[in-house]
């Protein structure tokens, strides 16, 4: 198993959580971006740095990791690759992506993107990451690493 993070927009208490759960299970982590991340030394922990360039890292993770790894992203395409690979995918709010779920998340993203292009809503992004979406991820990953 790979816990692999698609580290570009993930939020510093996510990565903190993923960083120590590895090192406690002895799992291997990949963090892949487009520019370098800071990390704390040490064994099992590895960082891709991928080139500039729109769903670069995406595709890097889509093309690496297999069944039994889990992916933490927000990115609802990449979600929807990965589970359509059956790689289990969570986003840094602790929601488990599945085949049930992820289909209407592309289709509200792609109909947002649609309106926002078109001038019809906001640009407003998500709402912002605290105690509660960090709680409820270390809680996910938690279930999660002990399933997989």
């Amino acid at each position: 198993m790979t816990l692999w993070i698609d580290a570009d927009a993930c939020p510093r208490p996510v990565r903190d959580i993923v960083v120590r759960a590895a090192r406690r299970r002895q799992i291997e982590l990949v963090l892949v971006a487009n520019s370098p991340q800071a990390l704390p030394p040490g064994p099992g922990i590895r960082q891709v740095t991928v080139s500039s360039g729109a769903d670069v890292a995406d595709q890097y993770i889509i093309d690496h990791s297999v069944p039994g790894d889990l992916v933490i992203t927000a990115d609802i395409p990449l979600a929807a690759g990965l589970v359509e690979r059956k790689v289990t995918a969570i986003n840094p709010r602790g929601e488990v992506y599945n085949k049930a779920n992820v289909g209407e998340r592309l289709a509200v993203r792609n109909l947002m993107d649609e309106l926002r292009g078109a001038g019809l809503a906001g640009r407003s992004g998500p709402a912002p990451y605290n105690d509660k979406d960090k709680q409820a991820f270390a809680n996910s990953l938690d279930r999660l690493l002990a399933n997989l």
